[in-house]
């Protein structure tokens, strides 16, 4: 029997992809082949990764609405501001909705010294 051997069989040595092709009566039709459908699954691989990536990140940046994640809470009817984060109260809203925020950054500078020489 006359055959010709013109069977190819890529191997991607980094991703372990492995492509065959044997459409062609031409070997060299069969490498051009199968290197273009290697080409497109490797940027397939590649952009897959990136949206994979790209929803990681987004994920990463949306924070739940939880009422654990309080900052801080302003109670009009009781006149209080709460920081949540350093176990701030005072009852002065009026008076820091009208910008004296003195007593609050005081506060929270405190909080952020003490929270620097722990970690150091």
């Amino acid at each position: 029997v006359n055959t010709t051997d013109s069977a190819v069989r890529i191997t991607h040595l980094p991703t372990g992809i492995v492509v065959t092709c044997q459409n062609e009566r031409s070997q060299l039709q069969n490498k051009t082949r199968a290197l273009q459908v290697l080409a497109a699954r490797l940027q397939a691989m590649a952009e897959e990764q990136a949206l994979a990536d790209a929803s990681a990140d987004r994920a990463s940046q949306i924070r739940t609405v939880d009422r654990s994640e309080r900052i801080r809470t302003y109670n009009f009817p009781e006149n209080r501001i709460t920081d949540h984060r350093i176990g701030y109260k005072s009852h002065n809203l009026d008076q820091v909705l009208d910008g004296d925020l003195d007593a609050l950054f005081d506060a929270l500078s405190a909080a952020d010294k003490q929270s620097r020489l722990r970690q150091s």
